[in-house]
């Protein structure tokens, strides 16, 4: 039977979200409705500042991690595990402001309402609750995406982390001191003064299949693989008035070659591939110069792991021919990679359950982009849900969710953090 701490609409409840989630979105606010916060910014800074002031307020221990993950912790058992809910604050350029955000904000209300909840009943749960915000979930400063909840389940060494420069040279420990936001010790983990028990994780889909369909709460049950790589083609700096075009390297046009070759992958492979290029820097970028070399970020994802196998193995053989079209040289790094991989099934039967049970329409959805949840997936039992995007519009201002939808996944949050504290992963 359903948990419920508070009723499943509350429109107090709602307005509280609403009114919370316009002033957190007014932090780094763009003239067209988003927001620019990239990670360990000031206004990154400012963001967990504002989250840091609402937890407290409502009781929460604020502490951050040696990587500046920043947790909100809620003791309700004393030296018992806890479940974290929660997401990132940090965001694209321009990027929108439902990304993440939302996600953060509404861990906060369904702990808070939890919190209320079971002391107006008079129960003591399993599990403690944390609110969590990662660090460096976007990957726009500093890559590569998902940094925080990388450390965090082990999968890169915080020393790496710390020591990753952006494009001005600031090192992540120098970005994060600056904002206060460096702690000196692990939270959570071997060695750290908490375990963790589970992880729930609500987002917006960033995808057009809710919108489309009219249904109110995806179900992640799987995520994409992708491919992300860094390259750097090289070739020779030459005047660009002076120099026969036969005599040219130029890396500029053998970069150019490979962004096409990428939207050929696509178009030959249909909806089943996904590529991108992003982050071009030219060099010397001078407006009379041949460029010497171009540095770029490459992007492929797809549902089936066989595919993006094929796909990377068809775009190494079209960077040879590139290679020799614009006699340049191709460098390839691996910036990050993940497999195609199942949640959690029991994670994914406890939203289907809860969705259920509050009346709330739903369907199974694969996430093309990467979360903190794909990392704690296999780490902790963990829940993710998505509410719909609107046209699936995201990593852009017009990036958009209707209130309505904000507050029911509030609810569906609330009732799935409630039955978790409860133990229902236990056996997952």
């Amino acid at each position: 039977m359903p948990v419920h701490p508070l009723p499943a609409r509350d429109a107090a409840a709602d307005d509280r979200l609403l009114a919370d989630f316009a002033e957190l979105s007014a932090i780094g606010a763009t003239p067209a409705g988003g927001v620019e916060r990239q990670a360990a910014t000031p206004e990154d800074g400012a963001t967990r500042s504002w989250l840091a002031r609402w937890l407290a307020d409502r009781g929460f221990t604020v502490v951050a991690d040696r990587v500046g993950n920043q947790f909100g912790l809620l003791e309700l058992v004393p030296d018992a595990p806890y479940v974290l809910a929660g997401s990132h604050l940090d965001s694209q350029p321009r990027g929108g402001r439902f990304d993440g955000a939302y996600g953060v904000l509404a861990a906060a209300h369904a702990a808070d309402r939890l919190r209320a909840g079971l002391a107006a009943a008079g129960r003591t749960p399993r599990y403690n609750v944390a609110v969590v915000n990662w660090f460096n979930e976007e990957g726009s400063r500093f890559e590569p995406s998902m940094m925080g909840s990388a450390v965090f389940t082990g999968l890169m060494p915080p020393e790496t982390a710390l020591g990753t420069t952006d494009v001005a040279g600031t090192t992540v420990a120098d970005a994060l001191t600056a904002i206060g936001a460096l702690g000196e010790r692990d939270v959570f983990g071997a060695g750290a003064p908490h375990t963790v028990a589970g992880y729930v994780e609500i987002h917006i889909e960033q995808g057009r299949e809710l919108d489309k369909s009219g249904t109110t709460l995806g179900l992640v049950h799987r995520t994409w693989a992708a491919n992300k790589y860094q390259i750097s083609v090289l070739g020779e700096q030459a005047h660009t008035g002076a120099t026969a075009i036969a005599d040219r390297r130029d890396a500029l046009y053998g970069a150019a070659l490979a962004v096409v070759a990428l939207r050929d992958l696509a178009d030959r492979y249909g909806e089943e591939l996904h590529t991108s290029c992003g982050r071009l820097t030219v060099l010397p970028n001078s407006p009379v110069v041949v460029p010497r070399e171009v540095r770029m970020h490459l992007d492929l994802r797809s549902p089936s792991d066989a595919l993006l196998a094929e796909a990377d193995a068809a775009l190494r053989a079209t960077f040879a021919e590139i290679e020799v079209k614009a006699d340049v040289r191709i460098e390839r790094h691996v910036a990050h990679t993940w497999t195609g991989q199942d949640y959690p099934p029991a994670g994914v039967a406890l939203a289907r359950e809860v969705a259920r049970d509050l009346g709330v329409s739903f369907m199974p959805v694969q996430t093309r982009a990467g979360h903190d949840s794909t990392n704690l997936k296999n780490a902790v039992p963990t829940v993710m849900l998505f509410i719909p995007s609107v046209e699936g519009i995201s990593h852009a201002e017009a990036e958009f969710t209707a209130d309505a939808d904000l507050c029911r996944g509030l609810d569906v949050l609330t009732e799935t953090l409630a039955r978790m504290v409860e133990g229902a992963l236990d056996r997952a």
